[in-house]
């Protein structure tokens, strides 16, 4: 993968295999302008379309105070129905090539993740967050609700009747509740956030990079079926690993007792 420079988003390699994506409007707390929906349309469907060595990507946000502060109402301020609507699309498109990534995605949130932040954390596979940070479905106090898959993750995460409390009433709550409701993962110190974000990512990509992609599949379309359904899913994912090199080394490497060389085929 061989991504452009971004406006809005500041992309490091960490390694071969590891990718480092922060927000990077900090002057806005990060909000999601239009030019940010853009970058991030692109570098997801960059990402899915021609991964190459990358097999994990960490998702963060400029700056200390948030990781994303929602779409950017500066922005939107006298916007026709017709302009929000366009804009909109872009960030439907963007939410959805973020969630449908067959690469897994941490959000290590920095900061606050309000709106559309909290969403774009919930579009990733799970979340690692510091313990000042602090989260809400904010939409209706705008006299709008959440677009970007919020009324669907956050139930996922959270369970129905929590998730309708959360978005009726746009209450803002801590990470600690977060963790306690299984929508945060791991609460990390703001020092140790990326350390402990990107440590996860590159245990991830030590794994068969084959394996971990077909499991995340599985995973996220299977909940989507009933159970016997989603067992025949998870058996086609796992079928299309049995004749891979990969495969073949994994079984080689454990039996001569050493690390597996997996190379993605």
């Amino acid at each position: 993968m061989n991504p452009p420079k971004y406006q809005t988003l500041e992309l490091k390699p960490q390694g071969e295999h590891v990718l480092l994506v922060s927000l990077n409007r900090p002057e806005a707390l990060n909000a999601l302008n239009t030019q940010m929906g853009r970058d991030q349309l692109d570098l997801w469907t960059r990402v899915t379309a021609d991964p190459g060595q990358l097999r994990c990507v960490v998702l963060t946000g400029s700056g200390e105070r948030a990781f994303c502060a929602g779409g950017d109402l500066k922005e939107r301020d006298g916007m026709t129905p017709a302009e929000w609507q366009a804009q909109h699309e872009i960030f439907e498109r963007a939410f959805v090539a973020l969630v449908e990534c067959p690469l897994p995605v941490i959000a290590a949130v920095n900061g606050h993740a309000f709106g559309g932040g909290l969403e774009m954390a919930l579009c990733c596979d799970f979340i690692y967050a510091v313990p000042q940070a602090r989260f809400a479905q904010s939409e209706v106090r705008l006299g709008i609700m959440p677009g970007g898959m919020g009324t669907q993750n956050l139930p996922r995460a959270v369970g129905e009747r929590r998730a309708k409390e959360l978005i009726l009433t746009a209450r803002p709550f801590s990470a600690a509740e977060g963790l306690e409701w299984g929508l945060v993962n791991r609460i990390c110190e703001p020092a140790k956030l990326l350390e402990e974000s990107l440590a996860t990512a590159q245990a991830i990509a030590e794994n068969g990079p084959l394996a971990v992609r077909q499991a995340k599949k599985s995973i996220h379309y299977g909940l989507q079926m009933d159970l016997a359904t989603g067992y025949r899913y998870e058996i086609e994912a796992y079928n299309r690993l049995v004749d891979t090199d990969d495969r073949r080394e994994g079984v080689r490497a454990f039996n001569e007792k050493r690390k597996p060389d997996f190379k993605g085929r």
